[in-house]
């Protein structure tokens, strides 16, 4: 859906990664390794993305800071439709409501690669997580977005992932 509209995996990937979660920030480098791309095809698409205004550069000691420019008129659309693309709103509500103590909620699979899926691939980490609920929650949420729902409680050890929550005080 999203992919037929946006064509460059690259930026639609960008877009996911900051719009997702307005506190998610990245350094060209870090997002070239997590997407698993060059840094010119990521330059090329982040300089694009802050002279139209959709995202903000900081520069923070010697390295360049990009994140979701929250000013923007198009902000809170964008973001909508982010969300909507990946059925996150929906998930990630039901989850932090009632199942223990949430630090993070990531996307790891295809989506985190910026490719449409039927399945939807969620890590939730924390303590005294009520994993039979979580479950529980997918199960319900799968009928709601469509989507087959997999749910990880363990950091992936390597490949792309966007974080959609992270508990304040906490560092990925």
């Amino acid at each position: 859906m999203l992919g037929a509209l946006i064509t460059s995996k690259t930026r639609l990937k960008l877009l996911i990664k900051f719009f997702v979660s307005a506190g998610n920030t990245g350094y060209l480098r870090g997002i070239a390794e997590e997407f698993d791309e060059s840094t010119n095809a990521i330059r090329k698409e982040l300089n694009q993305l802050t002279e139209a205004g959709f995202l903000e550069r900081k520069q923070d000691q010697k390295k360049v800071l990009y994140q979701a420019n929250t000013q923007h008129p198009l902000f809170s659309p964008v973001q909508r439709l982010v969300h909507s693309f990946l059925g996150v709103d929906k998930v990630v509500d039901q989850v932090l409501e009632r199942s223990g103590d949430v630090h993070e909620v990531m996307l790891v699979g295809a989506y985190a690669k910026g490719k449409e899926s039927k399945q939807l691939e969620v890590v939730v980490l924390g303590e005294s997580l009520d994993k039979e609920y979580l479950q529980h929650i997918a199960e319900k949420t799968e009928k709601l977005i469509d989507k087959e729902i997999e749910l990880h409680f363990e950091k992936p050890d390597s490949g792309s992932y966007i974080v959609v929550y992270q508990k304040e005080g906490e560092k990925v």
